[in-house]
């Protein structure tokens, strides 16, 4: 039986609004350029102010989105009267996103090198190739842009196959691809375009026997090569003991091997420089978000604003309702007129929205790294990283007023350049520990020391977990086994028997 009841609740939703600060609040300074160039886009009622002068600030307003009629004079008053008394006679207030709490300073640019990415490079050597049919070097342009940047090809023959089916509408087969393959492995760096860490390194080693001259070289290069080829799960895991049983050899037939083996690269691209990185990509450069100088030993923190010019509202936005507001009066205005100036309402409104949002994004960056920048004050002063206290993001919410998640959002992928160097924000954040003298330490340094100590370690003999354990214990710092691996694994350290050495 049905059964009517009533009930009451109370829920929260984010207004179009938040969301849209939300978003902005996780974008760093580095891609807040290509934001801002899309909001231009999309909405032409916004504009880049070019003299930083004036634009057009409005106050928030309800307004009916219901379906517009024409039938009463009141209707027409409320939307268009009231509407352009609002947006045009009032005047035009200053609005800068570049304001003086800010500082209009910015970070200095410096002469970049303009060079070919890694991919670039790979065509460049593809146009050198002389192929049997167009379809070959059709293929051999699909497989060159699925290298990813490390140099691999870890996309699936298969897949390559469907890929040239919907892009090229070209039909072909698996063998055909891995034929091609082996023409665009044979392009530099060595080892490109392999499926996997195993094939690279053969790649790479055959390539290093077919130019080498000396016996006994030619000999360790061999061994290494039977390695990679029959032994690589037991080299991948360093089971020695188990490999120089297996082949028959000396602990040092072993060691010339594995040697050979280490020379080789286990990322083709980075062995591509020219006019790039390590990474086989054109030079990138990290764009701090906040800049903090010492002068005479008081802090000051500003925002960089390089990637967030002046916005305004379009001149000619406002010009169309001055028109139309000197055009209608003394009669009555039409349905066409009023969807009009609704429509330029709802663009106004966005770039209204849009600039709120940025200058909302501003003040909360500021507000949160300037807390930051007062709870380390130790580590902005001398640059000693152990003098990093413990913080987590309810310290800095508790003190800011924000919520957890906008510290978050605000921490995520943002970073301050100091006089000791470019240093993420979320480094700044880790928990609490207690020293056998009841101090607290940040887990910071307990990891520091973990590093220098696995550093300083024997590598034929390396400290298990439970070694460092002991280790850490004795120099005062309380810790379990389990918490060892917890921040061996987050310092990407593998385990004892992956770093031993012969």
């Amino acid at each position: 039986m049905l059964k009517q009841t009533l009930s009451q609740r109370m829920t929260q939703k984010l207004s179009p609004q938040q969301i849209q600060l939300m978003k902005l609040l996780q974008i760093p300074t580095a891609t807040l350029d290509q934001r801002i160039k899309e909001e231009l886009e999309s909405n032409p009622a916004l504009e880049e102010s070019e003299d930083y002068d004036e634009v057009f600030d409005m106050q928030d307003e309800e307004v009916n989105d219901g379906e517009i009629e024409t039938d009463t004079q009141e209707e027409d008053a409320f939307e268009l009267d009231d509407y352009l008394k609002e947006y045009i006679e009032d005047d035009p207030m200053s609005y800068k996103l570049k304001g003086d709490v800010y500082s209009t300073e910015e970070v200095k640019d410096s002469p970049l090198s303009m060079g070919s990415s890694f991919h670039e490079y790979l065509t460049t050597q593809l146009g050198m190739m002389e192929f049997s049919n167009e379809k070959d070097e059709l293929i051999a342009e699909q497989i060159i842009g699925s290298i990813d940047e490390d140099g691999y090809l870890r996309r699936d023959i298969e897949a390559l196959v469907d890929d040239l089916l919907f892009t090229q509408n070209l039909e072909v087969e698996v063998h055909d691809i891995e034929r091609v393959l082996e023409d665009v492995q044979k392009l530099e760096p060595v080892g490109v375009g392999s499926r996997d860490l195993q094939e690279s390194l053969i790649i790479q080693l055959k390539n290093r026997i077919e130019k080498e001259d000396d016996y006994e070289s030619a000999r360790s290069k061999d061994l290494a090569l039977k390695i990679l080829t029959k032994y690589f799960d037991e080299f991948s895991k360093k089971h020695y003991d188990r490999m120089k049983r297996s082949l028959s050899l000396s602990e040092s037939e072993l060691k010339d091997a594995i040697e050979e083996i280490l020379k080789l690269n286990p990322k083709p691209a980075s062995a591509y420089a020219s006019g790039g990185n390590s990474r086989g990509e054109a030079n990138q450069y990290i764009v701090p978000d906040f800049i903090i100088t010492n002068r005479d030993d008081e802090l000051a923190l500003r925002l960089n604003n390089k990637n967030a010019p002046d916005l305004r509202i379009s001149d000619h936005y406002v010009d169309v309702l001055k028109g139309f507001s000197a055009s209608k009066t003394g009669r009555k205005s039409t349905k066409q007129e009023k969807e009009a100036v609704m429509f330029i309402k709802q663009k106004i409104d966005s770039a209204k929205w849009f600039i709120d949002a940025i200058k909302q994004r501003q003040e909360t960056l500021y507000n949160t790294m300037y807390t930051i920048m007062q709870y380390q004050l130790d580590f902005f002063h001398t640059g000693d990283e152990r003098r990093i206290k413990p913080m987590i993001l309810k310290d800095i919410a508790e003190v800011t007023g924000l919520d957890i998640s906008t510290v978050s959002r605000v921490a995520n992928s943002k970073f301050v350049q100091t006089e000791f160097g470019t240093k993420r924000l979320k480094d700044f954040f880790s928990e609490s520990m207690t020293t056998s003298d009841g101090e607290e330490v940040s887990t910071l340094e307990v990891k520091n020391i973990l590093s220098d100590i696995i550093k300083a370690e024997h590598k034929r003999k390396p400290y298990s977990d439970e070694k460092l354990k002991d280790m850490l214990q004795q120099r005062g710092y309380k810790i379990a086994r389990r918490t060892v691996a917890k921040y061996r694994e987050q310092l990407n350290i593998p385990v004892a028997r992956l770093r031993k050495e012969l």
